[in-house]
């Protein structure tokens, strides 16, 4: 019978109080003593070996590297490689047999919206509606479904893919529902639609005016037509009645169980406020957590300051949670013109976007999360949101040059000017990308910025020949939190029909090791998490997933299509598909 032992472990040396224990010996004998035990016998400190997989993960370097097994003791990896090696090494821990399968290091999501995925199931789903008519039916079988309601509340519209050539109105949403409020935001998050009973409730005429980065649509005598863009959803969206907070835990545990079935292990989420906070704090204080979640304060005001009056959290819980990022706004969103754009849009002369404060509004923010340590992420999508992003990290560097240390990001870049793109190696900046926004916005892109700023719009490999970093997301809800839809996207630059033919400008596309970088070394390096995360190397969390197909071998057109089978975080299965035929019986026993 090999010898365990349970506490001393001279492979990893864990400091501990020696009080009471070893009062005869100083920390310096003891080390000796365990390795003279170590040097007569073998020591044996694992409890699990995942074998007979094929197995992917990168080094720190990011390079690929391939393995048939993983050896995994108190939820860290302990090496990966041969299985046959590895067999010696592990005593009496539990042996999985992957039967094969693929096996691919936990994926990151660099930027998504956890809560909102996890609300965007309690409410009227709109995505995937290619019609107006399509959208109103799905909204009529939810409000029937949900008469005691006092709003109805949904998500997912989008008056590009529908064709209607204009957006949708008040009028339009009455026909399905006009006994109470009700409230559409559109697929980006960035515009929503009201019928006439939420315009009425909030007070809204032809005498509103549009606030500050925000605009009320409006027909040819001045009336507002039901849809508001950026910070004009305030106006409506403040009125409707704060979501309860069982209805919120249920949210997240949908969200959570949502990611860890598409094998995603950790997210960055993108904005959060004082109570979202709190609730993740209960959650990981539970053990509820099944994703690292690397959360960015949503501003540098209140909850900022309530926050972070402690200073950065990282890793608590064990890795679940961090919270060492701001989340900053410089623009809205292309499919609603309101990304800021240095010139007119194509489709609209009189439309230039929305910027959401002065140059010198976000300098002052940028510099306040400087002053307090934090890394700042900020959303900029039009050309001209991205310049002044550029431009206020320029300056605030002036005031706290060390802060280029921190990582900042730019959340999207998603159309860039030319002579900008060289400017994120100057600053030290991680672009923050979404691949399947390309192909979602591929209908559209072209028609808003021309043929020249398209250049500049989701130019990956742009980015990656000058070095920068790509930290890979999906911006869901807004996005599906699929990571193999991200994958595929960024490989192909093609919807899931294969259109069009050879890839939208297929020369920005990555290759599919680059993908799964972006996805996993990168999206945990733009968190600070490389040394815990990102890969299947020595001493990081075992953090991996099972999937059914090896996308290094598929067509990539095929992508898109993975299952993820199993998804084990920190050495713990959180998910395992109940489809016998996709699992094949993957098996556990215990080593003789």
């Amino acid at each position: 019978m090999p010898i365990r032992f349970a506490t001393l472990r001279c492979w990893r040396i864990v400091p501990i109080s020696l009080a009471g224990v070893v009062p005869m010996y100083s920390t310096t004998r003891f080390a000796l003593v365990c390795m003279l035990i170590f040097a007569a016998a073998p020591l044996f400190a694992a409890d699990l070996l995942l074998g007979n997989v094929n197995g992917y993960t990168l080094d720190r370097a990011g390079t690929l590297q391939r393995f048939d097994a993983l050896l995994v003791d108190a939820g860290k990896v302990v090496a990966a490689g041969k299985r046959t090696d590895l067999a010696k090494r592990a005593g009496d821990a539990k042996v999985v047999d992957g039967k094969g399968r693929t096996v691919l290091p936990g994926l990151i999501d660099a930027h998504g919206h956890i809560m909102g995925l996890g609300i965007m199931s309690l409410q009227a789903d709109l995505t995937g509606t290619t019609s107006l008519d399509a959208a109103l039916v799905r909204i009529r079988s939810f409000a029937s479904s949900h008469k005691d309601d006092r709003w109805i509340i949904g998500r997912g519209w989008n008056q590009v893919v529908w064709k209607l050539g204009r957006f949708p109105t008040a009028q339009e949403l009455d026909a399905v529902v006009n006994d109470r409020p009700a409230w559409m935001e559109r697929i980006d998050g960035h515009a929503a639609w009201a019928n006439s009973a939420a315009l009425k409730l909030a007070g809204i005429d032809r005498n509103t005016k549009d606030p500050v980065g925000g605009r009320i649509e409006r027909d040819a005598e001045g009336n507002p037509t039901g849809v508001f863009i950026d910070a004009a959803m305030e106006l409506v969206g403040s009125k409707i009645p704060p979501a309860t907070d069982a209805r919120l835990d249920a949210a997240l545990a949908a969200a959570l169980d949502t990611m860890a079935r598409l094998g995603l292990t950790g997210v960055s989420d993108a904005g959060i406020d004082l109570a979202t906070f709190k609730r993740y704090r209960r959650f990981a204080d539970a053990g509820k957590l099944t994703a690292r979640i690397n959360a960015m304060i949503g501003g540098t005001g209140a909850d900022f300051d309530a926050i972070g009056k402690d200073g950065p959290l990282l890793g608590y819980g064990h890795d679940f949670l961090s919270v060492r990022s701001v989340k900053l706004y410089a623009d809205g969103a292309l499919g609603s013109r309101g990304a800021a754009m240095l010139m007119p849009y194509s489709d609209d002369a009189k439309n230039s976007g929305l910027l959401f404060s002065k140059p010198d509004e976000m300098t002052a923010m940028i510099s306040k999360a400087f002053a307090h340590g934090y890394q700042v992420c900020v959303h900029a999508i039009g050309d001209k949101g991205n310049r002044e992003v550029l431009d206020s990290f320029a300056a605030s560097y002036k005031k706290y040059p060390d802060a280029k240390a921190l990582r900042n990001r730019i959340e999207h870049a998603q159309v860039v000017s030319l002579d900008d793109i060289p400017r994120f190696v100057d600053l030290d900046l991680i672009a923050s990308m979404q691949p399947t926004h390309a192909t979602s916005d591929m209908n559209m892109a072209e028609d808003r910025v021309g043929h020249e700023r398209i250049k500049g719009a989701y130019a990956w490999r742009s980015f990656l020949k000058q070095g920068t970093r790509i930290a890979g997301g999906s911006d869901f809800p807004v996005e599906s939190p699929n990571p193999f839809f991200g994958l595929h996207a960024a490989v192909t630059r093609q919807d899931h029909d294969g259109h069009p033919p050879g890839g939208w400008y297929p020369k920005q596309a990555m290759s599919v090791t680059e993908a799964l970088r972006a996805f996993t070394l990168d999206a945990a390096y733009a968190a600070h998490q490389e040394d815990t995360q990102g890969t299947l190397e020595p001493g990081k969390w075992a953090d991996f997933i099972l999937v059914d197909q090896d996308i290094f071998k598929i067509d990539p057109a095929k992508i898109w299509k993975t299952r993820v089978l199993q998804t084990w975080v920190a050495g713990k299965p959180v998910y395992q598909s109940t489809n016998a035929t996709q699992t094949n019986s993957l098996q556990a026993s215990q080593a003789k």
